[in-house]
């Protein structure tokens, strides 16, 4: 695992899933992880188990002053952040006709808005320290087409332009800004569709490496992102989905 010493994370979303084993990875790679969420309950047992130090900051991202809140309890409390991982996210599963404001609004402000408005309000400290890295976790329904997903879709295509949009801005101060795309990932959010005859046999046979993601695969590619392995590495969205989002089963039998 590339060595974090010395460096500052500030993760979205770390009270679980995904975000919580991102978390713990850039804590075993030495860095100190300001952990946010809106359950400071959960969020102070991941924490808990951390060594470097942490951080545990307990805000709704969604809400129209979450973002710069955010940024100030943290900026108090660390002086500084190095490493910037958006990981937290609203999703809907819903066929489009039955897709309305309410649900429109809630992802784009959790989805889009929070990380846009937190990395405004973190990049002056990355630039003052010569700087930085932005690691955005958006979704494998960004790159290709998932049913009943259109607005979930849209938030998440929206965070990769705005991935690339941010390389080609801040690159010149050092920032580095990467998006990491989990296809199926075994958290608690897919429990109950996983519960449905049949579903995880067809996620399998959709999936090259027949097998569901683990947060803890998520979590090693954004530690590699934010180390000084990653160096010449911006504006990419890596698919970490088991090879789901760039293949085709065109035969569907035996090999």
């Amino acid at each position: 695992m590339p060595s974090l010493a010395g460096r500052t994370a500030l993760v979205t979303g770390a009270s679980r899933g995904i975000g919580a084993a991102v978390a713990r990875a850039l804590d075993d790679a030495g860095a100190r992880v300001a952990l946010v969420a809106r359950d400071a309950r959960a969020l102070g047992e991941v924490a808990g188990a951390l060594l470097h130090d942490p951080v545990v900051v307990a805000a709704d991202l969604g809400a129209p002053d979450g973002p710069a809140k955010v940024a100030r309890d943290v900026l108090g409390a660390v002086g500084a952040v190095d490493v910037l991982v958006n990981n937290a996210a609203a999703a809907a599963r819903l066929p489009i006709t039955e897709t309305g404001p309410a649900v429109v609004d809630e992802l784009l402000a959790v989805n889009v808005r929070a990380p846009l408005l937190l990395t405004a309000a973190l990049v002056p400290g990355m630039v003052a320290r010569g700087g930085g890295c932005i690691v955005n976790v958006s979704s494998v329904s960004g790159l290709v087409g998932t049913p009943n997903r259109a607005a979930y879709a849209a938030s998440k295509g929206a965070l990769d332009a705005a991935t690339r949009a941010l390389a080609m801005e801040l690159g010149p101060s050092g920032i580095r800004v990467n998006a990491v795309a989990p296809g199926v990932v075994d958290t608690a959010l897919w429990a109950k569709n996983k519960a449905v005859p049949g579903v995880v046999e067809r996620v399998e046979a959709l999936t090259p490496l027949r097998r569901w993601g683990e947060p803890e695969d998520i979590a090693d590619v954004v530690v590699f992102l934010a180390s000084d392995a990653a160096r010449l590495v911006t504006g990419e969205t890596i698919s970490v989905d088991g090879g789901m989002a760039h293949t085709l089963d065109l035969y569907g039998g035996p090999v």
